[in-house]
């Protein structure tokens, strides 16, 4: 029981800070998980289904308010949908130290990008084919690793000359279904400890919703985006010196 509340209570405090600065606590959920004992394949799918139960009822906003635009979520979504379970499924053939590194370097792009990212594209590109290989890729590491693929998409599409509010829109929309379909996929192969799921995700919800509340109050997001990062350089260089 002690180690549920723990978990719900970091989940939570994470959840706070995460949905403030605009993403989900997933990334830094993950790692968490697996230096407190849990598996590295439950702790993916774990984290998962709570960046997904966080983000979920944006998207269903997002719909009411009318702002997603669907020629440009749809290959995007679709390609996440498809190849996102596929990567979760080669996750379970790929060795797990090569899973623990190609995740440690997920770490050190997202807090870069969180504190140097570029608002500026390299070059405008209008071609759907481009938004079909970009979904099928991010949706593969992303499977792969465990993640939704929001912390990839949202740089990567900007660079590529999208426009940031769309883009930040339509991957808060595509996420959650892409992480729900990695999830069930990871469920088919992993033992899940399913009250510890229970707690997470009902920690990740309440502190999404807190998060959110407290964005009202126009905190700083570069501080909060500085601390995230601080957050996750701290996890990257922890799993880094399982290599050393």
């Amino acid at each position: 029981m002690g180690d549920y509340l723990l978990f719900s209570l970091i989940t939570l405090i994470l959840s706070i800070l995460f949905s403030m600065g605009g993403a989900g606590a997933g990334i830094a959920i993950i790692p968490i998980l697996n230096f407190f004992g849990i598996g590295f394949l439950p702790a993916r799918a774990i984290g998962l289904f709570a960046g997904a139960s966080t983000t979920i009822t944006s998207s269903i906003m997002n719909i009411k308010r009318k702002v997603v635009d669907f020629s440009f979520m749809v290959p995007i979504a679709s390609t996440l949908l498809i190849f996102a379970p596929l990567g979760a499924y080669s996750s379970k053939f790929i060795n797990e130290d090569i899973a623990k590194f190609l995740f440690m370097i997920l770490l050190f792009y997202s807090a870069t990008m969180m504190l140097y990212g570029k608002k500026k594209a390299l070059f405008k590109s209008d071609s759907k084919i481009t938004l079909y290989i970009v979904g099928a890729s991010v949706g593969f590491v992303g499977g792969v690793l465990g993640v939704g693929g929001g912390n990839i998409l949202i740089p990567l599409l900007i660079l590529l000359g999208y426009e940031p509010k769309k883009v930040a829109i339509t991957v808060s929309f595509v996420v959650p279904f892409s992480a729900l379909s990695s999830f069930f996929t990871y469920v088919s192969y992993v033992k899940i400890d399913w009250i510890l799921l229970l707690c997470i995700s009902l920690s990740a919800i309440i502190g999404g919703y807190i998060g959110n509340y407290l964005m009202e109050f126009k905190l700083k997001s570069k501080d909060i985006k500085k601390i995230m990062a601080l957050i996750l350089y701290l996890l990257a260089f922890k799993l880094l010196f399982h290599f050393i």
